[in-house]
């Protein structure tokens, strides 16, 4: 649970905003979202290297 501590005097709208970046940081929404639904270990593997030879690619086509 995240808790927000509002200032004395403080605008609602920032009180939100900082709400809002802590959500994004503490990565809350891609947990619930890989939640959702079940993703076999193998698969999910799959992916990862899939990224890893992506990410590898554009890195080698940069140093060209």
């Amino acid at each position: 649970m995240l808790i927000i501590p509002i200032k004395e005097g403080e605008n609602i709208d920032r009180a939100l905003k900082r709400y809002k970046r802590k959500f994004d940081r503490t990565g809350t929404k891609r947990q619930l979202q890989s939640r959702k639904q079940f993703l076999k270990p193998s698969v999910a593997n799959r992916a990862q290297k899939q990224k890893a030879q992506y990410i590898q690619r554009l890195r080698d086509l940069e140093n060209i």
